[in-house]
């Protein structure tokens, strides 16, 4: 839990969306850490919270329709939900930067990359012009973009969606941040570039040593870069820990049925796991555990309360009783959280 090492902590987060006159729970009580120099990493299916919680955090949630019903963002033990906008715009970029999804929608198409990452650091900082060209330079030149100088007066439709994606990193780092946000930056790029784009973020963060938080559905994706992993499903927390344990020993039922999907080589020729359903939405979500409409371990109790954390040890936190109950000793005490 919250510790002097964490830079970021997100307790018990409630985000909910009044539309039509329904309320959607689109986050409902997510907690979790970023130590200074982790990277941490937020997976599951689309729907299921992660970027609103990111929005939340970067303070761009848009009220109405969203409200934040509850919960803490403590950024180096300062709640972000207490600040103002003015005081929020200081930190958004300069403190905290985000990489969004699709770089086409996010850089401006009438403006070149150079004036766009000439923005980003103005916004925050006294720079004369010179100085501001060579920060360009210099930044194009951290994310691996040949001719960095001849870039600056590109056009984004000039570029390919590789370099789209790296002029948006560039953009992030412009103002050197001790947190990135990267909301599943390599999903609409080819294998070969998402593996170029991961490789450059564990790269960059070696070097800056910043803390990132990236956002994705696919565990594949995260097994290389991950410190730690937080599973999320339906608005919650289902596992947490670090790379080694989730991938070794998952206790939640979804992890392991994410983990299944994975294909490998050993898996070539034959038909890979599918999770049954969908997740719910989150306007009408199920009584008890949100995942037991979907569980082939699913009970009587799992259909009726909420779930509890169980603590495996060492930071390893999964909200599934009924596999607790099957994996620990007889001997243990009850280790159950929350």
């Amino acid at each position: 839990m919250a510790n002097n090492d964490n830079l970021l902590s997100v307790q018990d987060l409630k985000v909910y969306f009044q539309l039509n006159g329904t309320v959607s729970r689109a986050v409902d009580g997510v907690s979790y850490d970023i130590e200074k120099g982790q990277t941490a990493c937020l997976v599951g299916e689309s729907g299921c919270g992660k970027t609103v919680s990111a929005l939340t955090i970067m303070g761009i949630i848009p009220q109405p329709p969203g409200k934040i019903m509850g919960g803490k963002v403590l950024f180096n033990g300062q709640n972000l939900l207490d600040l103002s906008d003015d005081e929020m715009q200081k930190i958004r970029g300069n403190h905290i930067a985000m990489v969004f999804q699709e770089p086409m929608t996010s850089l401006n198409p009438v403006f070149t990359i150079g004036d766009q990452i000439k923005e980003a650091i103005s916004v925050h900082e006294r720079v004369d012009q010179n100085e501001l060209e060579q920060r360009c330079i210099e930044v194009l030149t951290d994310v691996g973009i040949p001719s960095p100088e001849e870039r600056l007066n590109d056009y984004p439709h000039q570029l390919s969606g590789g370099l789209r994606q790296r002029v948006m990193i560039a953009m992030a780092l412009a103002c050197d941040p001790d947190l990135v946000i990267a909301d599943e930056p390599t999903t609409a790029l080819d294998v070969t570039i998402q593996a170029q784009i991961l490789n450059l973020f564990e790269e960059l963060q070696e070097k800056r040593q910043m803390s990132l938080l990236y956002i994705t559905h696919d565990l594949g994706v995260v097994a290389n870069i991950a410190d730690q992993i937080y599973v999320m499903y339906a608005g919650i927390i289902v596992e947490q820990g670090n790379t080694v344990a989730i991938f070794h020993n998952p206790f939640h039922p979804y992890t392991q049925g994410l983990l299944a999907s994975l294909p490998t080589r050993t898996k070539r020729g034959s038909l890979l796991h599918s999770i049954p359903g969908t997740v719910p939405d989150p306007a009408y979500k199920p009584n008890g555990c949100p995942f037991h409409p979907r569980c082939s371990f699913a009970i009587n109790t799992c259909r009726e309360e909420f779930p509890k954390m169980c603590d495996y040890g060492h930071g390893h936190l999964s909200r599934c009783p009924v596999l607790f109950e099957r994996e620990r000793p007889s001997h243990e005490t009850d280790r159950s959280i929350r």
